[in-house]
């Protein structure tokens, strides 16, 4: 695989990956509208409006760079709507000859840690409305 990604680097002179760290604050309004009139201010909208971002994204790169690196905890914490979105993003950047870094480590900054406590802990606010999607009553960590 190493070699793959080497290969990729060279091929687009980019020794760069693209984050695909959605936070539902960044997305723009536009896409997130448009994926509430379709599917709600619902786990399914919110993982409609992180589709059609990344889908923008990754289109727009695709040929610039070699590889991207989504983080699990930003999908993750939209529940089994989220999954399915980094599983569709994953996929949909395979198929364009992206190089996919999965950033699945656990214990990471602030931002990651907190997606992890919305989606097991906590909730998580889609437009107007809060959702729970795994909601456990304890979690085990490693400090």
């Amino acid at each position: 695989m190493i070699d793959r990604l080497v290969e990729a680097i060279q091929r687009t002179h980019a020794p760069i990956c693209v984050g695909l760290d959605p936070q539902m604050g960044f997305i723009p309004n536009e896409i997130k509208r448009k994926a509430f009139q379709a599917f709600g201010q619902t786990l399914e909208g919110a993982a409609e409006a992180i589709w059609q971002f990344n889908k923008a994204i990754i289109d727009a790169t695709a040929d610039l760079i070699p590889a991207v690196k989504p983080q699990v905890a930003m999908y993750e914490m939209f529940g089994i709507e989220g999954l399915r979105v980094f599983e569709k993003t994953v996929s949909y950047c395979q198929e364009k000859g992206l190089i996919v870094i999965g950033d699945v480590k656990r214990g990471d900054i602030g931002s990651t840690s907190a997606a992890y406590a919305s989606a097991h802990l906590g909730t998580v606010t889609v437009g107007d409305v809060s959702f729970a999607p795994f909601h456990e009553d304890i979690c085990t960590v490693n400090p």
